[in-house]
């Protein structure tokens, strides 16, 4: 028996986990201690009353053996499918399958899992900072080469930084799989449609398919910043679109979101990356629970509309509140406009698990260190906006304490 040894590339320990243990030890030594998290990306608001509701409904549904559902569809339901396509696409002028779309526990789940349908031959581009899932499943793909200087030898990196906006330029090299996220997880940043439309045209001229995590589209408030990789044309001959109702609609912990891939996309012998990846769900995947899809289905609902909108709110108001309390202290701050993320310089000096450790044991808030979302992260900080209100504000308090 041999294992796959690209799992030992990898390292040990997941970024939030490595949080988590440091956290777990603080509170060890410090049992008193009020510690107030906004490090990891997770919601903390309840599920609007209109998905509660048709949860209910879906419940009692399963309760009867005349509207009992089995096995799900491992592609999702036809209902949810279709609220999907008309409301997040087809209200934006995007003309999309049912079929296309695909529903999935989860937009890291689909993002990690997409790999499968690639060849190990292909390379790679990632932002730098970047999500850890992109990087890390390309690595236990075969995708990576060896680490030299903190950088794997078959990644191109492309560095997001202040100067560009966060927005990186092209790969001057040929890559075959271009990972972006917009809004971008973890600096914060959006991207306008004309950059979209460079990188559209770059993919298509260059044979590349770009991997688009538009998973927190629905904080996008800067008018003309586009919300789907779709709306721009050319994008479905070049494009894969990852969406999720975690962030947007607060099921982190019900697990539901979808991924489009369209017909027009196919690899450059002429094969259907869409029948692939429904070839890969039927045989990997189960499908997502009636109830949850029932849920998600609720969430484009009038009242379900209004009610989450009012969350994304919410998690603004409390982005607004770190943003111009951390820029009123004299720090350099980015994001929390289309982003539930805010993005700060760490003080001059210090390292981003300095920081990490500095406003943990000084003040007792945690955050996330750049470094954690790769080499051009260092020096960096990221805060969410997923906490109470009053956390938020107690937060920034702490912190001008130090």
């Amino acid at each position: 028996m041999q294992i796959n040894g690209n799992f030992l590339k990898i390292q040990k320990n997941y970024l939030f986990s490595d949080i988590a243990k440091k956290v777990a030890a603080y509170k060890a030594a410090n049992p008193d201690a009020d510690v107030i998290r906004l490090g990891i990306g997770d919601v903390t608001r309840p599920l609007a009353p209109a998905v509660i509701d048709a949860m209910h409904k879906a419940v009692d549904e399963m309760a009867r053996e005349e509207t009992f559902m089995g096995y799900p569809p491992e592609w999702g339901y036809d209902f949810l499918k279709r609220a999907i396509n008309e409301n997040d696409f087809a209200a934006r002028g995007v003309k999309l399958a049912d079929d296309e779309i695909f529903v999935s526990d989860g937009a890291k789940s689909d993002c990690g899992n997409i790999g499968d349908i690639f060849s190990a031959d292909n390379t790679v581009a990632v932002c730098d900072p970047i999500y850890p899932v992109y990087v890390d499943t390309n690595i236990m793909g075969g995708r990576s080469g060896d680490l030299i200087d903190g950088r794997w030898s078959r990644f191109i990196y492309m560095p997001c930084t202040a100067d560009n906006g966060f927005v990186p330029e092209k790969p001057k090299a040929h890559a075959d799989l271009i990972y972006l996220c917009y809004p971008n997880n973890p600096t914060g940043a959006s991207i306008t449609r004309e950059q979209l439309e460079g990188w559209v045209a770059f993919a298509l001229e260059n044979g590349s398919v770009i991997l688009y995590d538009a998973a927190y589209e629905a904080y996008i408030t800067t008018p003309g910043v586009p919300h789907s990789i779709y709306e721009i044309e050319g994008a479905k001959k070049c494009a894969i679109e990852f969406r999720s109702f975690s962030k947007t609609a607060g099921f982190t912990g019900t697990r539901c979101a979808y991924t489009i891939i369209p017909h027009d996309l196919k690899a450059s012998d002429g094969t259907e990356l869409n029948a692939l990846w429904a070839r890969r769900q039927a045989t990997k995947f189960n499908g997502v629970s009636y109830i949850t899809q029932r849920g998600a289905e609720a969430t484009f609902s009038e009242e379900g509309k209004r009610q989450v909108r009012e969350t994304i709110d919410f998690y603004h108001g409390n982005a607004d509140i770190i943003y111009n309390g951390l820029k009123g202290l004299g720090y350099e701050v980015y994001g929390g406009v289309d982003s539930p993320y805010v993005w700060l310089k760490t003080p001059e000096g210090l390292s981003s698990w300095e920081f990490f450790d500095l406003l943990l044991n000084e003040v007792q808030v945690v955050g996330t260190p750049g470094a954690g979302f790769g080499p051009a992260g260092e020096g960096y900080f990221r805060l969410t906006a997923f906490g109470s209100r009053e956390n938020t504000r107690r937060a920034v308090e702490r912190i001008a304490k130090l």
